[in-house]
Formats: C-alpha cells, sequence, structure tokens
C-alpha cells in the first residue's frame, strides 16, 4: 500500500481523470463556486481573500490517499493520475510524505 500525504492545510491531493484536461479545469471551476472568495462569513482573512476558502477546499477533499501497489507499481486505473491540488492563487512550495510498505 502506497499513502500520500500533504503536509499543509490549503492544498489537497486528489485521483482524476489524467486524459483531458478540462476534467481538471471543470473541477476547480465547480470548487470555485461551491466556496467562493470573499463571502463575508469568514473571518480569517488577514493572508488574503483566498486563503480561508483554501482551508475549506482542503478540509471537504482530502490530505491523504492509500494506493495499493501491484507488481511494484500504483494500481491507478487507466483514466486515473493523482495530483496535489493547490487551492491559493499564490502556490508555495508544498512537503508530500510517500509511505510504501
Amino acid at each position: 500500500m502506497c499513502t500520500v500525504f500533504v503536509q499543509h492545510t490549503s492544498a489537497s491531493l486528489i485521483i482524476q481523470e489524467n486524459a483531458d484536461p478540462s476534467a481538471k479545469h471543470d473541477l476547480e471551476n465547480w470548487l470555485n463556486r461551491l466556496v467562493p472568495e470573499h463571502e463575508p462569513l469568514y473571518t480569517h482573512t488577514l493572508e488574503g481573500a483566498d486563503d480561508m476558502p483554501a482551508h475549506i477546499k482542503s478540509a471537504i477533499t482530502a490530505t491523504s490517499i492509500a494506493i495499493p501497489i501491484i507488481n511494484n507499481k500504483m494500481a491507478l486505473g487507466t483514466w486515473q493520475g493523482l495530483y496535489l491540488w493547490e487551492h491559493r492563487r499564490l502556490r508555495g512550495q508544498r512537503t508530500i510524505i510517500i509511505h510504501a510498505a
């Protein structure tokens, strides 16, 4: 089993379509509509309008994913890819932990 973990609170991991980039684009648009910036309910705004939405997006997606390993390879489906989903506009350096057992 391979476990992948992102050590941040404003990014997440997803397994998603890897053949057609429009799928990632559509997911991004959908999530931005679901969790908009400049929401009057947010009080955590010191780091910018995208900060609290990024935390919410991370909370409703995943910060770790477990993937089976078969024949020394991650057993992803034909159309699946593993992605780091950055939820901030100013993309910083991210740390990913990978553990295979």
